[in-house]
C-alpha cells in the first residue's frame, strides 16, 4: 500500500518512465462486488488517482462465486447449479456494466474482467495473469472478530497478490 504522497509519485514517475521505453502502461485492477464499499473505492480510486488511472490502463474485475457445497445431489442439482450460474454471469456483467458507466462520468475507459470462482483467489490470480502493477479493493469494514471467522478478501490479497495492494476505507 501507498503510506505518502512520496510513493504515489515515485509510482507514477515509474509509469510515465515505463510508457516512455516502451514498455507500455501500468495497470490498475480495481476488484468490486456489489457491496456499497466497492462502489465507494471505484469512486475514489477515479478521483483520488485521477493522475494515476491517466497514465495507466484501468481493469474493472469481479469473481463469479462457485461454491455449490449447499446443493444436495439429487437429479435437479446440475440443472440448478446451471441457472445459479447463468443468474451469477448475468449480475456480475450488470456490476461490470454499471462500474464502466461510473468511469464514464469520470471520462475514464475501462476493461472490465469477470471470473469463477472464490474471489480472493480468482482475484490473485489474475493479477498475474494479467500483469496488474496496483490492485484496489474496498473493505467491508468488519471488525477484528468478524474478519476471524468470515475471512477477508482485502486481508488474503494484501497478503498473497504479487502486486502493491491499495485498500480503500470508507471513513
Amino acid at each position: 500500500m501507498f503510506g505518502d504522497t512520496t510513493a504515489m509519485a515515485r509510482w507514477n514517475e515509474e509509469a510515465k518512465d515505463r510508457e516512455m521505453e516502451g514498455g507500455g502502461k501500468k495497470k490498475v485492477m480495481v476488484a468490486i462486488d456489489e457491496s456499497e464499499f466497492s462502489r465507494y473505492a471505484l469512486e475514489w480510486t477515479l478521483q483520488s488517482l485521477r493522475d494515476t488511472i491517466a497514465n495507466s490502463e484501468l481493469v474493472i474485475f469481479t469473481a463469479q462465486t462457485a461454491d455449490f457445497s449447499y446443493l444436495y445431489a439429487s437429479s435437479f442439482a446440475a440443472e440448478l447449479i446451471r441457472s445459479v450460474q447463468e443468474n451469477n454471469k448475468r449480475v456480475a456483467e450488470a456490476l461490470l456494466e454499471k462500474s464502466k458507466e461510473i468511469c464514464t462520468q469520470y471520462g475514464v475507459a475501462a476493461d472490465t474482467v469477470t471470473e469463477i470462482g472464490d474471489p480472493k483467489e480468482v482475484i490473485c490470480e489474475a493479477v498475474e495473469k494479467l500483469k496488474i502493477q496496483l490492485l484496489v479493493l474496498g473493505s467491508h469494514g468488519r471488525k477484528a472478530l468478524q474478519r476471524a471467522f468470515l475471512g477477508s478478501v482485502s486481508n488474503y490479497c494484501v497478503h498473497n497478490a504479487k502486486c502493491p495492494v491499495l485498500v480503500v476505507k470508507n471513513v
